[in-house]
């Protein structure tokens, strides 16, 4: 059993869900005539943050925007390597204004921001990773954009593409758990086309591998620190799991945010500097 997992204080970035809605359907989890509980969305989302500040992690909140009931998802808003910010260009029009809203937040926190010229959604489909960055497509982010990461942050990109409609972004099907040089990643691998399956279990031998019920709690949805694992309490199966690994799960409930195919990564931007 693995008893050296150690912390790293991370840097995140969080936008409140204050006109958190379902108004459009873009994910197959979404209906415009599901009604959100707002009250019991601040309320899970608040609880997110207190969870991050009790275990160290320092937390930024960017200001919502009216008419803009995604901007909750910060993780989508960009990548940020090494201080550097790839930010967002949406597939969805509903989505797009968002891109410009943290950019302003990014432009006053005093990073510079790299515009993608290709459809491309943070961190939903890039997903640092050590000595590289995974990266999705399939349905959001185009193959195009993985190019220009490559161009722009002078790091190898993994693509791998997603198949299932149900995990439309890389971080709902996949986590990492350490970005360390020999880190590992949690994943489901039927949501990928079987070449991607090669290629994550070449790279990712000892990987977690969760079922397809935790997945579809949004239990891959998950933020690591390299020791806590910030999960969805019903991802029972892959807390066990992470358990044996010698990570320790800390249950966050997000389901409010699942209505809109959200969950504890999606509202969660990191900010490596």
């Amino acid at each position: 059993m693995p008893d050296s997992r150690v912390p790293r204080p991370r840097r995140f970035l969080v936008c409140e869900p204050r006109h958190f809605a379902v108004q459009y359907a873009i994910n197959p989890w979404m209906n415009p005539d599901t009604r959100v509980d707002i009250d019991l969305a601040q309320e899970q989302w608040r609880s997110l943050i207190s969870a991050y500040r009790a275990h160290g992690h320092t937390v930024d909140t960017v200001e919502p925007v009216a008419g803009l009931p995604d901007m909750v998802f910060a993780a989508n808003s960009a990548v940020v390597v090494d201080g550097r910010v790839f930010g967002s260009s949406f597939h969805a029009p509903e989505r797009r204004p968002e891109s410009t809203a943290y950019e302003t937040w990014f432009k006053s926190a005093g990073f510079d921001v790299y515009r993608p010229e290709s459809v491309c959604e943070g961190e939903g489909d890039l997903v640092p990773a050590g000595r590289w960055i995974l990266a999705g497509t399939g349905f959001r982010t185009t193959r195009a954009a993985h190019h220009e990461v490559q161009e722009y942050f002078g790091v190898p990109v993994i693509g791998l593409k997603l198949t299932d409609p149900y995990f439309y972004h890389l971080d709902t099907a996949l986590f990492v758990l350490d970005e360390r040089r020999d880190g590992n990643i949690a994943y489901y691998p039927d949501a990928f086309s079987p070449g991607s399956r090669e290629v994550l279990a070449r790279l990712y031998p000892d990987a977690v591998v969760a079922t397809r019920e935790d997945a579809l709690t949004f239990g891959l949805n998950s933020v690591s620190d390299g020791h806590h694992v910030f999960i969805d309490p019903g991802a029972t199966a892959l807390a066990a799991e992470l358990t044996r690994h010698g990570y320790l799960p800390v249950p966050v409930d997000l389901s409010e945010f699942r209505k809109a195919g959200g969950g504890i990564k999606c509202c969660t931007q990191e900010i490596r500097s």
